[in-house]
């Protein structure tokens, strides 16, 4: 397999460009005509164009990209991030096509979509917090879901990045929230298919990590705890999780292990879990894609999680690709960089006048797929850059991330770099006692803050 075709955009097509040089082999990025002067594209071997701006006619296109994937002679596809990398659809066509899918087998993708893996892995012992199954358009199947379920609840998107979930508290609120949530599955990721799940008071939202051959082997690299949110999408991830008891984690982490050798799962899967000391853990889903925050794994355990996720599509062993013992050492503390309002987190889009990342001194890592002299379009999610910080402690990657995010110049856009900043200067973030609710509560005092001015 030597000619990659990535189907993606932004910093994660960056990055895995960055993986195939290292493992040798031929790249070919899209883009859309909104992204034609990205500086990434010039790092690929062949650069192709897909018509339009519109996600849905460009990075979601399987038409387009499958038509390119055959003109270039690609002999596998990476999806990236996003709905193309948990669409069993897609990695079907990919694998009809005589190529290989950078990802689990189709038939995992399939049986672990939405709701169904959590009827999957219920039949194994995990344990499950209240949820429903793939809800239509029937509102009135919705509100007996709602209730049987008790509020307040979340609506979520099969195959969702996070922007798709919305809260409902009350019956009154089903209609339009169900509504405006179908509407942003459909813009992001295709579909309509969504489900409720129990809105959780105060969890830790904590991902562990798995690598999984076409062989049986299974790897464990650990946790990440993902709980410092906004609008329930990630702004801070870091590895490992602080204050989790280590007994309670291993005893998990070695209980999803034996279940996907078991299953025979193959590829990267990522468990996503909420955590109370109250409920332990709890499992809400297995993405079977990349995830952004995948660097802050590859900090601690040295393992190239791109590089791994390819070697593993193409047939290799686990022994081989992550041989045993995999050690954790120090702490890895990743922010995303957003175009956006830093109080309302509302998208900004415009001309990068200025675009000065920190500079590459050892333990800082930047991923992004913008320069100076670019422009952030509305047709796509605003992320510019993640900046990782790595060092021996947690107070000390800390402090190197906030150093980084400060010497950050950005014009043109705003950005939401003083509320990162907000949440790392924080004392209870220092002090690691973390969940859900810490970016929500600080994002509205925030908010309040700025009203009384």
């Amino acid at each position: 397999m030597r000619r990659l075709l990535i189907a993606n955009r932004g910093a994660i097509a960056a990055r895995i460009l960055r993986a195939a040089k290292a493992l040798g082999m031929e790249s070919i990025a899209v883009y859309s005509d909104a992204d034609r002067d990205l500086p990434y594209l010039a790092q690929a071997d062949h650069r192709m164009a897909l018509k339009g701006c519109d996600v849905l006619a460009t990075y979601l296109n399987q038409n387009a990209i499958l038509d390119i994937a055959r003109l270039t002679g690609a002999h596998a596809i990476h999806p990236g991030c996003g709905a193309l990398a948990e669409n069993a659809v897609f990695a079907r066509r990919v694998e009809a096509a005589g190529m290989r899918f950078i990802g689990p087998s189709s038939r995992w993708i399939d049986a672990l979509h939405g709701t169904q893996a959590r009827a999957l892995v219920a039949g194994h012992g995990m344990p499950m917090g209240p949820s429903s199954s793939l809800l239509g358009s029937d509102l009135g199947a919705v509100r007996v879901a709602a209730e049987r379920i008790g509020y307040p609840v979340l609506v979520k998107a099969a195959g969702g990045n996070g922007i798709d979930i919305l809260p409902i508290r009350s019956r009154e609120d089903v209609q339009r929230t169900w509504r405006q949530a179908g509407s942003i599955a459909a813009r992001s990721f295709g579909h309509r298919e969504l489900y409720l799940e129990k809105l959780l008071v105060r969890p830790r939202h904590i991902e562990l990590q798995y690598l999984a051959d076409r062989h049986g082997g299974v790897r464990f690299l650990y946790e990440r705890d993902c709980s410092v949110q906004r609008r329930h999408q990630k702004i801070i991830e870091e590895a490992r999780a602080p204050r989790l008891d280590a007994a309670e984690l291993a005893h998990t982490g070695s209980k999803i292990t034996g279940l996907l050798s078991t299953m025979g799962y193959d590829g990267i899967g990522t468990v996503e879990m909420r955590y109370t000391p109250e409920s332990g853990f709890v499992f809400l889903q297995l993405n079977t894609g990349l995830q952004i925050q995948h660097a802050v794994t590859e900090e601690v355990t040295g393992i190239d999680i791109v590089q791994a996720q390819i070697r593993l599509a193409c047939g290799e062993r686990i022994d081989t690709v992550a041989p045993l013992p995999i050690a954790s050492e120090g702490h890895s503390i990743e922010a995303r960089v957003y175009a956006e309002d830093p109080l309302r987190f509302l998208p900004s889009t415009g001309f990068l006048n200025v675009f000065a990342p920190p500079h590459l001194v050892p333990g800082i890592r930047v991923e992004t797929g913008y320069a100076q002299g670019c422009t952030v379009s509305r047709h796509y999610d605003t992320m510019l850059a993640t900046v990782t910080a790595s060092a021996p402690t947690r107070e000390a990657a800390i402090a190197s991330l906030q150093g980084a995010l400060a010497a950050f110049e950005i014009r043109g856009v705003e950005t939401n770099l003083s509320f990162v900043d907000a949440v790392l200067g924080d004392p209870a973030f220092k002090a690691g006692h973390i969940d859900t609710s810490l970016g929500i509560d600080l994002a509205a005092t925030r908010l309040s803050g700025a009203k009384l001015l």
